[in-house]
């Protein structure tokens, strides 16, 4: 491997020149688009405001971000890809980047980095080569390209060795949003963001291992070799709460794709408007997938089997069905065990078929309009209002909630009594409206919902920090991917939630998925090694079956735990502050929740700016100060971390504290100090 930097006058010339080249034929590409004229193509004014969409969402797609390199490598093939390797044949040249860009004549000057072709650039090395000569990296600075390093893959002798340039890509400051990790993903990274679509994967990634990154590029690969059929069905990206989806919103973006709807999962339960709190033991009950059954049966419980016939005048005749035979029927729809609303709408269809026989039996010869005709007869609709009535399911939910015989009626054999008073409300509602909804209970309302009408399924799923979901959850999030796939993002060491799940077969199992592959990242990029080793002791106690974390960061990050005097905690945390914002990079400090607003005075006090988790960071304020709870996914260049006894004693139990506390522990890239007055748990002594 050989690194050449900007005095290298000539080969750096000339790739400037490609990049500037590459930059002018994507700004014609631009044009191009912008210059169509769709007045006279479009048959009425509809086609015209979707044409003209299209058109809009193109030349998006096509914009030029000045301080994103355009390509950053390069793979010299030793033969034409596809064709035969005949001795002398000339290999191609090609430009790895974000997005492809075309000359003129319509050869290619940049290529996808989804492509087929661009795949060596990820995987290949001195044993399997792949066809690859040379493979080449570019470094940027501010846009501009400084420098390149060049890999000789035929040189099977030499060995394997680290990319200096891809060691400082890595450890690059990070201020803003989250970015995208295009030019840097690694073999084991790119055999998940290319794997099909037609399975779930699960990643169980430790912490810096980039599991969110390679999720968020899956999406984008998977947009780009199956662009149609997703265009139909639709992609999502659930993160765990507003702050984490501002924080990785622009990656997506980067790389071209801007139609991938963000969510959390009470955005997709989003029925009712949420404005309670559960006690965690309530929480957890509501959560559980027991639940699923006592809400099967409560959406039944209204289904009743008739005592009088249907009888059905038309004209001159009339025509009876009697009890006995809707009892058959709507007792063969409960059988079949099919959506509620769906059966409802069958059974008066049933009923009219009932008439139609009896009217072919006198001789008449009806057809599917008289049938539709039945099916609407005031006597069939009210037989059909009285024996299988319409269900709101927030009132049913509502109803259970309230009603403790409802309850106990619905939940005998599912729940205990303890768990059925621990989930009824002390105060009762008196509708819908008034009612102080939880977040557990929307998603018993989504459940509800989704007995009397299927949800629609769109065509990928991606759930990131999935360790903290409920089984009802994890059923929520799993209906809207019935028919479609899901990447499935999460460390069960980060599980923070009392109900977080102890393992992925079971969490695949409640989302609908269990012939899920689940694949492990170890091999941490963005944390210091010295910090990941120092998180890492508390495995042992938070999830013993998991391996530790390596890093492959060359710099061993700067690391530091002060022990200070209680009346001397404040002025160290702003010490510790004011060392980190003299570095270059965003600045992290992350407390217990209940300390946030005394640090926030103790930081407009001493005059220093700060951000909340999610808002993105500039040179005059690149101080964020992050509650615990909202830590998970975010990543700050130098972290502050205060009081970690404190951020322990803040969750209901201590295995909890300490997984938060690992959460805390993680969100370094560049450099961790730690800054306690009580003593530090046990496995960090």
């Amino acid at each position: 491997m050989t690194a050449q930097s900007v005095n290298a006058n000539d080969p750096l010339e000339r790739e400037r020149a490609h990049l500037a080249s590459s930059r002018a034929a994507l700004r014609a590409m631009r044009a191009d688009v912008e210059a169509l004229d769709i007045k006279d193509v479009t048959a009425n004014w509809v086609n015209a405001a979707v044409l003209q969409r299209q058109i809009d969402e193109r030349i998006a797609a096509l914009a030029d971000l000045a301080h994103t390199p355009l390509f950053f490598g390069r793979l010299d093939y030793l033969h034409a890809p596809g064709a035969e390797k005949a001795e002398g044949a000339e290999g191609e040249r090609f430009y790895i980047g974000r997005r492809h860009v075309h000359d003129g004549d319509g050869d290619p000057m940049v290529i996808d980095w989804r492509a087929p072709v661009s795949q060596p650039f990820y995987r290949a090395s001195k044993k399997d080569p792949m066809d690859v000569g040379t493979r080449r990296r570019f470094g940027y600075t501010g846009g501009e390209l400084t420098a390149y390093e060049d890999e000789d893959l035929t040189d099977a002798a030499g060995g394997e060795q680290a990319s200096r340039l891809l060691q400082t890509e890595i450890e690059r400051p990070r201020v803003g949003p989250m970015r995208d990790i295009v030019a840097t993903i690694q073999p084991e990274q790119d055999e998940i963001v290319r794997a099909g679509i037609g399975g779930t994967v699960c990643v169980q990634g430790a912490p810096g291992t980039g599991k969110t990154a390679v999720g968020l590029h899956r999406v984008a690969y998977l947009l780009y070799a199956h662009r149609e059929r997703l265009a139909r069905t639709g992609t999502l990206v659930i993160g765990p709460n507003r702050s984490f989806l501002r924080y990785i919103e622009q990656v997506l973006p980067a790389l071209g794709e801007l139609n991938v709807a963000q969510a959390t999962v009470d955005d997709l339960v989003g029925h009712v408007e949420v404005r309670g709190a559960d006690s965690a033991d309530a929480a957890r009950i509501k959560g559980d997938a027991r639940m699923a059954e006592v809400l099967r049966r409560a959406v039944r419980a209204g289904v009743t089997m008739p005592v009088e016939p249907v009888v059905v005048v038309r004209g001159s005749r009339r025509w009876r069905v009697p009890a006995y035979e809707i009892e058959e029927i709507v007792r063969e729809l409960l059988d079949r065990d099919i959506r509620y609303g769906a059966a409802r709408d069958a059974l008066p269809q049933r009923i009219a078929h009932a008439v139609l026989v009896r009217m072919e039996e006198a001789g008449e010869a009806p057809d599917d309009r008289v049938q539709d005709a039945v099916a609407r007869n005031a006597a069939v609709k009210a037989a059909v209002k009285a024996v299988w009535p319409a269900v709101d399911p927030a009132k049913l939910v509502l109803r259970l909630l309230s009603d403790a015989e409802f309850l106990a009626e619905h939940a005998a054999g599912v729940l205990t009594e303890d768990e059925q008073r621990t989930v009824l409300w002390a105060r009762p509602a008196r509708s819908v409206r008034s009612a102080k909804w939880s977040a557990a209970d929307a998603v018993l309302i989504d459940e509800a919902t989704d007995l009397v009408a299927r949800t629609p399924s769109l065509g990928h799923v991606v759930l990131d920090e999935a360790q903290d979901l409920s089984p009802m959850q994890y059923r929520a999030v799993g209906r809207r991917c019935t028919t479609g796939s899901a990447t499935i993002l999460g460390d069960l060491a980060q599980g923070t939630t009392p109900w977080a799940t102890s393992s992925w077969a079971e969490a695949l199992t409640h989302l609908g998925k269990p012939d899920a592959a689940v694949e492990e990242l170890t091999q941490g990029f963005r944390v210091p090694r010295e910090v990941i080793a120092y998180a890492s002791r508390l495995l042992p106690a938070i999830a013993p079956g998991l391996a530790a974390a390596t890093s492959m960061r060359e710099s061993p990050g700067d690391f530091a735990v002060r022990a200070v005097a209680l009346d001397g905690l404040d002025d160290a945390v702003l010490a510790a502050c004011g060392e980190a914002l003299a570095r270059e990079g965003s600045v992290g400090l992350i407390a217990a929740d209940a300390r946030v607003a005394v640090l926030g005075e103790l930081l407009t006090a001493a005059g220093l700016p700060y951000l909340a988790p999610g808002e993105e960071t500039t040179e005059a304020a690149r101080l964020t100060l992050v509650p615990a709870s909202l830590a998970k996914g975010l990543e700050y260049d130098y972290v502050v971390l205060d009081e970690p006894a404190a951020v322990v004693a803040g969750e209901p139990d201590e295995r909890t504290g300490l997984r938060r506390l690992y959460v805390a522990l993680t969100r370094a890239v560049s450099g961790l100090t730690v800054v306690h007055a009580e003593p530090l748990p046990g496995a960090l002594g």
